[in-house]
């Protein structure tokens, strides 16, 4: 799947031209490699690191999403790595 209708349909780019501006800016990487196409191919499995205005998002793609469903079915086809490209780990409760 191309990566601007992948951004769109997972709802990280508000319009699909917005996600086309996004991927041939050149911030984004795919699976480590910066990406300036927005005809770069995604496939399940690959690792996104997206710039967003709170900060990085790393992500990973589960599955091809195929519709701009409501944001919990986007949600279901990714899943958010940290820097490092591990899944967060839960921190523990700390009794002060």
């Amino acid at each position: 799947m191309r990566i601007d209708k992948l951004l769109w349909f997972l709802r990280l780019a508000s319009s699909r031209s917005f996600a086309q501006e996004w991927a041939t800016a050149g911030h984004i990487r795919l699976n480590g490699r910066r990406i300036e196409r927005a005809s770069a191919t995604v496939r399940e499995g690959d690792v996104l690191v997206l710039p967003m205005r709170s900060g990085v998002k790393v992500i990973e793609v589960v599955s091809l999403p195929v519709r701009r469903g409501p944001f919990p079915e986007a949600q279901t086809c990714y899943r958010v790595l940290d820097a490092d490209g591990q899944p967060p780990l839960a921190r523990p409760q700390t009794d002060t």
